[in-house]
């Protein structure tokens, strides 16, 4: 009798303090962050319910030369990369690179903090169920099922933090599963064939924000999601066409036009880590920037007016649905294989590659729209401009970023996008002034590059 009441008086006590654990984790769930969100773990919200966790002996172990990540931020020649010629970095149509070798085995990647274990399932505060005893005496009250943890996720605690942030394994593909692209329109007899490259730096000054001036003016925090910028010096939320005009450039040639994007952060570090739209990892700086304004495939272009302003891409693509979606991931070697949609995986010593195409084909009128899209739009298949359109230089930014190896890097986004790599968009605002803007025209017409 008195070890049967032993045992009932240790059974309550462990359900007092199994309740405490809970209520102390409930009352002080902390903030996700990239040691604690492993990309393999991780699930879209449909699929948490109906995904068991990988089993850790499935994974396969990463050979040792490849758990040294390169670092992002190494010292480079920003005149060398800049000085180089559109041709340089990218070659249309290029095949493989020969000397690259294969891709990583992405299945043990995680979000783990550089130099620190890699985590496996098994660590999960789901996969712990036993704080509370599990052979209690039948007169255990039944109606307080939140004082057990369960094995599923939950609305509060890590797993709730970690399994929606995205992005998810299927968000990533091996680049070399990507078939080859058809590539750009064939240039006709009457189409331009030149292109001109702006130099503008790789934001090596540091300028941030969340703005975005052109879709959300004069709202702080406008784009829930840090933006790159390299040329204009100034552009903010209260950017208007005069404070433009009157700020300086880190582009040559006078260039003051703004161009801006989402910036791609390394997952592996717990930089950000307090974000509250959930853009957690260190900012990685792009490795080059190329700026080029191309021609029309069927007609000469004309000038763009001063303060014209264009956006690509659709920042909420993942909700949204791909209509306006213009993402392109790539690899430095395999630019001819382009994915819309997934986040690449490259071969050791092949950078990943952005490549952001804008649309050309201005109304002839306004240099904006209420929609940022109708003023204008792209060349249909065959590169021609719609009737009442005429062809402008088409900018394409080219952004190459070294990333630690495997599944460790995202595109930053609103909160409900889930860092999906088909959210990548960019904007641009032309303040160059019309003597460079005609030069420009002239050589892409022309045939030249310069």
């Amino acid at each position: 009798m008195r070890s049967r009441r032993m045992a009932a008086a240790m059974s309550a006590l462990a359900m007092v303090a199994g309740g405490l654990v809970s209520a102390a984790v409930i009352g002080s769930a902390p903030p996700a962050s990239a040691d604690q969100c492993e990309v393999d773990n991780q699930r879209p919200p449909d699929q948490r319910q109906d995904q068991a966790p990988q089993d850790p002996e499935e994974q396969v172990p990463q050979d040792p030369d490849d758990q040294a990540p390169q670092d992002p931020q190494a010292p480079q020649d920003q005149e060398q990369e800049q000085e180089q010629d559109d041709g340089d970095v990218f070659v249309q149509g290029g095949g493989v690179a020969p000397a690259l070798e294969p891709v990583e085995e992405p299945t043990a990647e995680t979000f783990g903090r550089r130099g620190r274990p890699t985590r496996t399932p098994t660590q999960q505060p789901t996969d712990e169920p036993t704080e509370q005893p599990t052979d209690q005496p039948t007169e255990q009250p039944t109606g307080q099922p939140t004082e057990s943890p369960s094995p599923s996720p939950s609305p509060t605690g890590e797993e709730s933090d970690c399994t929606d942030v995205g992005p998810f394994p299927a968000d990533f593909v091996d680049i070399r599963q990507v078939p080859p692209s058809q590539g750009d329109a064939r240039i006709g007899r009457t189409g331009s064939r030149g292109s001109f490259v702006s130099r503008c730096g790789t934001n090596g000054e540091g300028h941030h924000n969340p703005d975005n001036f052109i879709v959300a003016p004069g709202v702080r925090n406008g784009a829930h999601h840090l933006h790159d910028y390299v040329g204009n010096l100034s552009a903010d939320a209260f950017s208007t066409d005069e404070s433009l005009e009157a700020s300086g450039t880190t582009c040559r040639l006078g260039d003051k036009s703004t161009y801006f994007w989402p910036v791609l952060r390394n997952r592996q570090v717990d930089a950000n880590a307090d974000d509250p739209d959930g853009n957690v990892g260190q900012v990685l700086r792009p490795r080059s920037v190329t700026l080029q304004f191309r021609g029309n495939a069927t007609s000469r272009v004309t000038a763009m007016p001063r303060f014209l302003r264009i956006i690509m891409g659709d920042a909420k693509a993942a909700t949204n649905g791909g209509a306006n979606a213009r993402a392109g991931w790539s690899c430095t070697g395999f630019t001819n294989r382009i994915s819309p949609d997934k986040y690449p995986l490259c071969p050791r010593g092949s950078q990943v590659a952005r490549i952001l195409d804008f649309p050309s084909c201005w109304d002839g009128q306004n240099t904006d729209s209420a929609n940022h899209r109708d003023h204008i739009v792209f060349p249909d298949q065959g590169g021609a401009c719609p009737q009442g359109t005429r062809a402008v230089p088409q900018l394409r930014m080219t952004l190459t970023y070294s990333v630690p190896p495997g599944r460790s890097f995202a595109v930053d986004a609103f909160p409900e996008q889930l860092h999906n790599p088909v959210t990548d968009h960019a904007d641009f605002v032309n303040v160059m002034p019309d003597r460079l803007m005609s030069f420009a025209v002239n050589c892409i017409n022309r045939g030249r590059r310069c």
